[in-house]
């Protein structure tokens, strides 16, 4: 732990004891006042060494009663490290700590204080009894209280800093036994097949072996977790996914001395997360912790995953917010509540279950157990997480019941893969009912927060997000056919399915609350959505909650985004009345803003504050002509201006515009391969990559044609790109063909030529270039006026070429 910079010289210092002062002149002594500065004086503590005190913090001591301790100093995964209880100035301190010691309270590490003393007690034992009446006291008693770290959270940093070094060593051994049984052990070879076949029919018949093969590994390396942690060593045989995948694991171990021993060099990892669960007295604490390991595990298993499925743990202040607005909301529009049947709830990328657990919190206890079993459900397409989230439902409903009772709510299955017409077995039988029920039920809450990713930066990581026939198909029909815009990929980012998916589910009549990115409230490519989104809800809130870093280079992802991300986020309401809309008017739509520099910890305390969307100052927007929302700033006499170019004129000669052909640049999606300074280099380099890739197209046609194209590339073979043309041009069995014409010079960046391999195959966007330069001769006879796009890094600038 960092040490303290505190002196007495400090604001912090002196306004606590100017503070006191002020009191003493006013005999205000009792408790609750005085403990004030001293909490004050804490939280900037905490903040030096990227702690957080929470205040009244609820725990249960080690006999299982429930206790308020007057706060809590929490590490960056959300473990106590220090506890604080104040008393008031008249109290006898010495005899409280025998009450607080007697009733179970924690002596780890804790700072029993009064304003003139301060009794310390680490490990069970006094080790600081001072005055601090006098500011050198009261910084030795808080630099003794700081340093101060428990064994088990000690041995669980160090873990953590070893686990993503060592992880993916294990991973790859664990790979190498799988890769050696394919050859080896015909039982695992079965099991292995059916499981794949299994889940190739439900999550998504393009899966690879090596996808299916990472869950395998993923339930491996972490079912020692759900056992002792959780205190759950039945639950590879209660969970119905858990029962199917640990059958192919008991096959592939069963010629390896045991798993454990196979595990032994993560020993140390496991032995540090067992003992830092210890140290969350409730399982409140211990979900928030495992969702940290969650976290962790993916960071250092796969960043790739993480990357592509969006591993981003909700913040506890956004998930109270939503849960809390979405209740109000039911009350206000329907005269509805959470707990009322026939509101059915959906959390269609559960994650590991917060919003549901959240919500079980809000569920009165007499209607707990029919919405538990018949109205709560969530789909989760990721293992791990799919794991804890099961896990932490059945926990919190035992915690409200007393009973275990297993949640078939929860299914393992990707919510946009369900859209599809045909779709056999979901894993298991029992899987399969449970998204039958699913899909029969009148869904009238959707929440949750959907995963953000769209593309990828490396096209050899191999992590996009797939193509949904059906779902796209939507997006296709309604956002992306009424958009004026040109650029209209982002589209069909995941956020903004799961807002089309969710418009379609909740039917007639419903909410839907998502914490999204906040990008289509404002872009271009979006017009077309929100011209959707106002036709099909009645009323829509948005709390923006910035921090795009991308936009405002002033700002910190991890210092002002509230997940640490570089977009910014938003949190909506989108209502709807009826689906028999008799107003033709579109939605009533309400907009509010944080402070753009606002710390994430701010944003927290601005949520918590606020409670629910009913307390927050909104400004009712009103959209114009383009459907753009966010008017301020815009001047109207903009559409009258002549445009440069438009899609319409594009291809024809009706229309006034100024330019009939416009274009944006060539997108390789390979620029280091498809780009040099060097002639020859480049020759060579693309010379490589396609007898490369025409040596995959005939083992490809030799072994399997309808086999998954990621199961013949490489994708750590730096030579090639695969991008998603070359691999549909792979499923295709399409040659390419090495065209000397094609090497042409080009401007890679302003002022900077290079060679380009301007190639249609080998180009994964070539837009309208090759028309504007359709022979090497044109190089030099055409002109170019390049101008920036909306939200380029420079307001405006123009060169021509």
């Amino acid at each position: 732990m960092p040490q303290l910079n505190l002196k007495s010289s400090h604001k912090a210092i002196r306004d606590y004891y100017a503070t006191l002062q002020q009191y003493d002149r006013h005999a205000v002594t009792h408790e609750g006042a005085v403990s004030n500065p001293f909490a004050f004086l804490l939280d900037s503590c905490a903040k030096q060494v990227n702690a957080t005190l929470i205040s009244q913090y609820a725990m249960r001591t080690t006999n299982g009663n429930r206790i308020v301790i007057d706060g809590a100093i929490l590490d960056e995964f959300g473990l106590p490290f220090a506890y604080w209880e104040a008393k008031d100035i008249d109290d006898n301190l010495p005899k409280a700590v025998a009450e607080k010691q007697a009733a179970g309270y924690p002596l780890d590490n804790t700072c029993f204080q009064t304003p003139q003393r301060i009794i310390l007690y680490q490990n069970g034992q006094i080790a600081l009894d001072v005055d601090i009446t006098e500011p050198a006291e009261l910084i030795a008693a808080l630099q003794y209280l700081f340093a101060y770290v428990p064994p088990a959270l000690d041995n669980w940093q160090t873990a953590v800093a070893d686990f993503r070094e060592h992880v993916p060593d294990l991973a790859n051994r664990l790979k190498e036994l799988i890769d050696q049984r394919h050859e080896t052990d015909p039982a695992f070879k079965e099991a292995f097949a059916d499981f794949y076949e299994t889940c190739r029919t439900a999550i998504n018949p393009e899966l690879s072996q090596d996808a299916v093969e990472e869950m395998l590994i993923q339930h491996i390396l972490t079912e020692r977790i759900f056992r002792t942690v959780f205190e759950r060593s039945d639950f590879t045989r209660r969970n119905i996914i858990a029962r199917e995948i640990e059958n192919v694991s008991d096959a592939l171990m069963r010629h390896a001395v045991s798993r454990d021993a196979f595990l032994a060099p993560l020993d140390r990892f496991y032995i540090a997360i067992e003992q830092a669960a210890t140290l969350c007295r409730d399982f409140t604490q211990k979900q928030h912790f495992l969702n940290t390991f969650y976290e962790k595990f993916f960071q250092g298993f796969s960043e790739d995953v993480a990357d592509t499925h969006g591993i981003v743990y909700t913040p506890q202040p956004i998930v109270d917010f939503m849960v809390k607005s979405v209740e109000h909301v039911l009350k206000t529009e329907f005269n509805r509540s959470l707990s009322d049947t026939g509101v059915h709830i959906i959390d269609p990328f559960v994650g590991t279950g917060n919003f549901i657990v959240r919500l079980m919190q809000d569920i009165r206890g007499t209607a707990l157990e029919k919405k538990y079993r018949n109205e709560l459900h969530c789909n989760e397409v990721m293992l791990l997480p799919y794991y804890i989230a099961s896990l932490n439902i059945e926990q919190e409903y035992f915690q409200r019941t007393g009973t275990y009772l297993p949640f078939e709510g929860i299914a393992l299955a990707d919510t946009f893969e369900l859209l599809e017409q045909e779709q056999g077995e979901l894993f298991t039988r029992e899987n399969t009912e449970r998204v039958k029920r699913q899909k029969a039920a009148d869904m009238f809450v959707v929440i949750g927060n959907p995963p953000y990713n769209m593309g990828q930066i490396n096209e050899n990581d191999n992590n996009k997000n797939r193509k949904y026939k059906a779902m796209d198909g939507r997006i296709a029909e309604t956002y992306t056919k009424d958009s004026k815009a040109t650029l209209r990929n982002k589209l069909y980012d995941p956020y903004v399915k799961a807002i089309r998916w969710a418009s379609d589910r909740i039917g007639e009549a419903g909410v839907v609350a998502f914490v999204t990115n906040n990008g289509f409230l404002e872009r271009m490519a979006f017009d077309g959505m929100r011209k959707h989104l106002t036709d099909d809800f009645d009323v829509i809130y948005t709390l923006d909650l910035g921090g795009n870093v991308r936009e405002n280079p002033k700002l910190s992802g991890t210092t002002h985004n509230v997940f640490g991300i570089q977009v910014g986020v938003s949190i909506n309401l989108f209502i709807k009345r009826s689906s028999l809309k008799t107003d033709p008017k579109p939605a009533e739509i309400f907009y509010a803003r944080v402070d753009e520099f606002w710390r994430k910890e701010e944003k927290y305390h601005y949520l918590n504050s606020k409670q629910h969307y009913q307390n927050i100052d909104w400004q009712q927007l009103t959209p114009d002509s383009r459907y753009t929302w966010l008017t301020e700033g815009l001047h109207a006499e903009f559409d009258t201006f002549i445009p440069m170019g438009s899609k319409e004129t594009k291809n024809t000669k009706d229309g006034e515009t100024i330019f009939s052909l416009y274009s944006l640049g060539v997108a390789t999606n390979r620029d280091v391969l498809a780009y040099a300074f060097d002639l020859e280099l480049l020759q060579k380099r693309v010379d490589t990559f396609i007898e490369i890739y025409n040596t995959t197209v005939d083992r490809k046609r030799r072994y399997n044609p309808t086999t998954s194209v990621e199961s013949f590339i490489d994708t750590t073979d730096s030579r090639i790109k695969w991008t998603r043309q070359v691999k549909a041009s792979l499923k295709k069995l399409e040659q390419s063909v090495y065209e000397a014409a094609n090497f042409r010079t080009s401007l890679y960046r302003p002022f900077c030529q290079k060679y380009l391999y301007f190639d249609h195959f080998w180009n994964e966007e070539r837009c309208q270039q090759h028309r504007i330069f359709p022979t090497p001769e044109t190089e030099t006879e055409n002109r170019v006026i390049c101008v920036p796009s909306k939200g380029g890094r420079a307001d405006f600038w123009c060169y021509l070429t």
